[in-house]
C-alpha cells in the first residue's frame, strides 16, 4: 500500500518536474471549454483533476506554499517527491516505515538549524540596500516565469506596489491586479491608488465631466432607482389624485436621496448597487460623476485610499464621511474605460494595470506578478535571505551527508537519504536548462568541498556553475523553511499510510447525487469488485484496498 501511494505522488511529481527553474516549460491545461497556459506548480495540480488520495496530498503541500510564501510550489512537490523515492528504496528492503520517518523529522532538525546559520541578515542594511535587496528577491522570483524578460521592469513594479501598503499589515488584498488584453506587456502601470474598469452604465452617463481635481467622494451600498414594491400590497383608492399622489410620494423618495448627496456637496458617487437613469442624469445636469455596481473588492480599497466611509443610507449625510483623492479621471486604456483615483491622501493601496497580447499570455502574468508581490511581502517581514539557483539545497546535502556520519545505526541511512533527495532541486534546473546534470552536480560538489557555500546552476553559461550570491539570486529565509518542512511532513504523511479504506455506500449515495447511475454489483464501476484482503476481515458496509 505505501509502495502503491508512493508510485501515485511520483506520477503527479513528474508531470510539474519540468516546470522548474528558468528555463521550466510551460503546460497548456484544457478544463472544459477554458485553456491556461501555466508554469506555476500550485496552478496546475489545481486544475489537474487528482482523484487518488494520497497523491491530493501534494496539492495541498503546494497551495499551502502558495498561500504562505507564494513561491516555491514546484520544488516543494518536488522535494516530497523525491523523500518518498529514497524511501521506497527502504521499504522494499523492509525498515520500518516509523523509523524512515524518525529519521526523515532528525535530518529536517539538523537542515534548518544550519539553514538558520548560512542565511545572510538585512537587519542592519540601509533603505536603499533592503530595496534593492527586495528587488532582486522579486526578480528570482520572476526569474522562472513568462515575465522574465521583463524582470527588471515587473520587479520595480512589485516593490512600488507592495511599499505603498500599511508597513504593519502588509495587506495584499489591497494590491489590485487589472487585466486589459491589447498593446504591450511594458505598457503595463502601477496607479498609486485606485482603478477600475467603468461600470454600467444609464443613458446621461456621457454628460457627466469625466475629470475632476480634488472631488469629494461619496461611497454608497444603496440604490438610486426606483424599485417597484417587493410586498404585495394592495391598495384601494376612491379618487384618482390619491393614485397621483402615490406616484410623486415615490418621486419624493428617490429626489430626497439625490438632493442629500449633492447638498453633503459630494463631486463623484460610486455605490456598491445600482444607480438608475434617473439619477444618473439628475448627476449629469449637476456636473456629478456617478458610477453604480462597482466590485466590493475597489470600494474597499476605495475606503482604504480615499478615506470615505460606505453609507447605507442618505439620511444625515454631512461631509466628513466624504473622502478626497488628488485627481480623478476616466481615460482609455486598450479597448476599455478605466476611473483611475491617484493621489489619494491616506493612500494604503496601489493597483497594478497588465496589458499583453493573447488572454492567457495576460493570466500568466497576474500569477507571476502575484508571486513575486507575495516574495516582496516576505521579505519585507523577514530579517534574513539565502542565495537561489539550487545553492542552499546543495549546502544543507553536504553539510548533512557529513553531519550524518556521526550517527549510528539505521537513522545514518535515512538522514543520507534526505541529504541526496535535497540535490533534486539543482539536478531538475540543470536538466530543464539542458545541461548535463551529472557533470554540474560534480562541480558544484567540489565548489561547495572546497570554495564556498554559495555556487549553485548557472543555465547560461557553458562551465555549468556561479556564484548565486554574488549574482543576486536571493530568496527570503521563509522559502526554504517552508519548503523544506512542508515537504518532509507530506513525506511523513504518506508513509505513515498503510492501508485505504473505502466506503462503497457513501460513494454510491455521492454519485447519485452527482446525476451518475447505479454502481454495478461487486463494487464501485472500475473497481473490479475489489475482494477484502487475505487474513482480514471486511467492515460491515465498507471495502478495503
Amino acid at each position: 500500500q505505501i509502495i502503491s501511494n508512493i508510485n501515485a505522488c511520483q506520477a503527479v511529481v513528474e508531470i510539474v518536474k519540468s516546470t522548474l527553474g528558468p528555463r521550466g516549460m510551460d503546460k497548456l491545461i484544457k478544463d472544459g471549454g477554458r485553456t491556461t497556459i501555466s508554469n506555476d506548480g500550485a496552478t496546475i495540480v489545481k486544475l489537474l483533476d487528482i482523484v487518488h488520495p494520497a497523491a491530493k496530498t501534494l496539492v495541498d503541500i503546494s497551495i499551502s506554499q502558495d498561500n504562505e510564501v507564494g513561491d516555491g510550489t514546484t520544488s516543494v512537490m518536488l522535494l516530497a517527491g523525491e523523500l518518498m523515492r529514497e524511501s521506497k528504496g527502504f521499504i522494499e528492503e523492509g525498515m520500518s516505515p516509523q523509523t524512515i520517518i524518525k529519521g526523515l523529522k532528525e535530518a529536517l532538525k539538523i537542515a534548518l538549524a544550519k539553514l538558520n546559520d548560512i542565511a545572510i541578515s538585512i537587519e542592519d542594511k540601509t533603505d536603499k540596500e533592503r530595496r534593492e535587496i527586495l528587488k532582486n528577491c522579486a526578480g528570482t522570483s520572476l526569474n522562472s516565469k513568462l515575465l522574465a524578460s521583463y524582470k527588471e521592469f515587473f520587479s520595480e513594479m512589485a516593490v512600488a506596489a507592495v511599499e505603498k501598503l500599511d508597513k504593519n499589515i502588509l495587506d495584499k488584498d489591497l494590491i489590485g491586479i487589472k487585466l486589459v488584453t491589447g498593446g504591450s506587456i511594458t505598457d503595463s502601470l502601477l496607479v498609486d491608488g485606485v482603478a477600475f474598469k467603468k461600470t454600467f452604465s444609464y443613458a446621461g452617463f456621457e454628460q457627466q465631466p469625466k475629470k475632476f481635481q480634488n472631488p469629494k467622494i461619496a461611497l454608497l451600498n444603496i440604490e438610486l432607482e426606483k424599485k417597484s414594491e417587493k410586498e404585495n400590497a394592495e391598495i384601494r383608492i376612491e379618487n384618482p389624485d390619491d393614485y397621483q399622489s402615490l406616484i410623486d410620494a415615490e418621486w419624493d423618495i428617490i429626489y430626497k436621496k439625490l438632493d442629500a448627496l449633492v447638498k453633503a456637496g459630494a463631486n463623484i458617487v460610486l455605490s456598491k448597487l445600482p444607480i438608475g437613469d434617473l439619477a444618473t442624469q439628475y448627476f449629469a445636469d449637476r456636473n456629478i460623476f456617478c458610477a453604480g455596481r462597482v466590485p466590493q473588492e475597489d470600494l474597499a480599497r476605495l475606503v482604504k485610499a480615499t478615506g470615505a466611509q460606505i453609507q447605507t443610507t442618505t439620511n444625515g449625510l454631512t461631509p466628513d464621511v466624504l473622502g478626497t483623492c488628488g485627481e480623478f479621471e476616466e481615460i482609455q486604456i486598450g479597448a476599455e474605460r478605466y476611473n483611475i483615483f491617484k493621489d489619494c491622501p491616506n493612500s494604503k493601496t496601489a493597483t497594478l494595470i497588465i496589458r499583453g497580447g493573447a488572454e492567457q499570455f495576460v493570466q500568466e502574468a497576474e500569477r507571476s506578478l502575484n508571486d513575486a508581490i507575495m516574495i516582496v511581502r516576505r521579505a519585507m517581514k523577514a530579517s534574513k535571505i539565502v542565495a537561489g539557483a539550487g545553492s542552499t539545497e546543495l549546502e544543507l546535502s553536504r553539510y548533512l551527508l557529513h553531519h550524518a556520519r556521526s550517527i549510528s545505526g539505521k537513522q545514518q541511512l535515512v538522514v543520507n537519504a534526505f541529504a541526496k533527495a535535497l540535490e533534486v532541486i539543482p539536478r531538475t534546473i540543470a536538466d530543464n536548462a539542458g545541461l548535463d546534470a551529472i557533470a554540474v552536480l560534480n562541480k558544484l560538489r567540489q565548489k561547495h568541498a572546497h570554495e564556498g557555500k554559495w555556487y549553485g546552476v548557472d543555465i547560461n553559461s557553458t562551465n555549468g556553475f556561479l556564484d548565486a550570491y554574488e549574482n543576486f539570486i536571493w530568496e527570503p529565509l521563509i522559502i526554504k523553511v517552508n519548503a523544506l518542512c512542508a515537504a518532509t511532513e507530506a513525506a511523513c504523511t504518506i508513509l505513515s499510510i498503510d492501508e485505504t479504506v473505502r466506503n462503497p455506500k457513501s460513494e454510491e449515495a455521492q454519485r447519485m447525487k452527482q446525476g451518475g447511475g447505479m454502481p454495478k454489483k461487486g463494487g464501485m464501476p472500475g473497481m473490479g469488485g475489489m475482494p477484502g484482503m487475505p487474513g482480514m476481515p471486511n467492515l460491515p458496509g465498507m471495502r478495503i484496498k
